[in-house]
């Protein structure tokens, strides 16, 4: 009976009411343009609809067939804590959607499978990831997809710790599984959101910075879910260009629509993707490495492979911390364009 899940829906609902709205209320201006995509609406929306199935568990109808009004199943309400329609009614179509989604909800616990460098010709890689607890927030990954070309990604789960490593596992799982059946990473994240948004074991939200390479083109077609913007220098050119978001983080609006963009690369540029632990690292003072300091350093050593970028990058982040422990975890990855 869904009545039976009453309970353990009504502590996940609270417990996701509150981490949006402390994200809200203290949350940097700067941080919430990132994560929202410089619009409130949608996170607004969706503490209402976490109101309005509060309401519902509080006068014993949330859960109950508009239909038939019976109890909905309880397998489809945990996937979706404001189902409204029983599955004995759903059409063909949308039957054959959930068993969809049910698979990947099945697959999403498995086993995770190993991370690894790719090896792309004519192309530097390297990563990095120091979580500031024993298990971590921070995700990065590569795969592969339908046609060939490469993915990559960089995510950061709201909070650390064991909670926000079990979802950066889900994450991982669900792209790898999703990867390979598709060609658009707009297409993959909006899938990600509608399993997450009213899921009942998903209680807070994570940004993700999902790209498709070409080596061929040299082309990288990404959606930033509200992550950090990348950095890009070109080959002898000072600027950085920083690659915003093209939509909000996963799991925070119930309006999910991404944008998809495209940036082409030239021989000698190179791209670094990071997470908020890296520019966020405080001196003694309590000021912030920062956006400025970090396109100082890739502007003054551009000339560095991939791998020293990385460590060119670490030692200055650790003076400017005066090498203290972290309080956020640190995940980078460098990709440059051999000359």
């Amino acid at each position: 009976m869904a009545v039976d899940m009453y309970p353990r829906i009504q502590e996940s609902l609270d417990e996701k009411r509150q981490n949006v709205t402390e994200f809200l209320e203290t949350a940097p201006d700067a941080e919430k343009e990132i994560c929202l995509c410089e619009d409130e609406r949608g996170v607004h929306a969706h503490l209402e609809v976490i109101e309005t199935s509060l309401e519902k568990i509080e006068d014993n109808t949330l859960g109950i067939c508009v239909i038939c009004h019976e109890p909905v199943d309880s397998e489809l309400l945990q996937m979706d804590y404001t189902a409204s329609v029983c599955l004995g009614h759903f059409t063909e179509e949308e039957l054959r959607q959930l068993e969809s989604e049910l698979e990947l909800s099945q697959v999403v616990q498995r086993a995770l499978l190993p991370q690894r460098v790719p090896n792309i010709r004519g192309v530097e890689l390297a990563a990095f990831n120091r979580p500031s607890e024993i298990i971590g927030g921070d995700y990065f990954d590569f795969f592969q997809f339908r046609d060939g070309t490469h993915g990559l990604v960089i995510a950061d789960v709201s909070g650390h710790g064991v909670s926000a490593g079990m979802l950066m596992s889900s994450l991982q799982t669900a792209l790898r599984t999703m990867a390979p059946d598709s060609d658009s990473p707009a297409e993959i994240l909006e899938r990600i959101n509608r399993f997450y948004i009213h899921n009942i074991n998903f209680t807070t939200f994570v940004t993700v910075f999902l790209a498709r390479f070409d080596p061929a083109s040299l082309t990288l077609t990404y959606v930033n879910a509200g992550h950090n913007p990348p950095a890009v220098h070109r080959k002898g050119i000072p600027e950085i260009t920083w690659l915003g978001p093209t939509a909000p983080a996963i799991g925070l609006v119930e309006e999910f629509h991404p944008r998809t963009e495209s940036i082409v690369f030239s021989k000698g540029d190179s791209l670094l993707l990071y997470t908020d632990g890296v520019t966020e690292v405080l001196d003694t003072s309590n000021n912030e490495f920062g956006q400025e300091r970090l396109a100082e350093v890739l502007r003054q050593n551009s000339n560095l492979t991939a791998p020293d970028m990385l460590q060119v990058l670490r030692q200055g982040m650790g003076a400017f911390g005066d090498n203290r422990p972290l309080v956020d975890d640190v995940t980078m990855i460098a990709l440059k364009i051999s000359d």
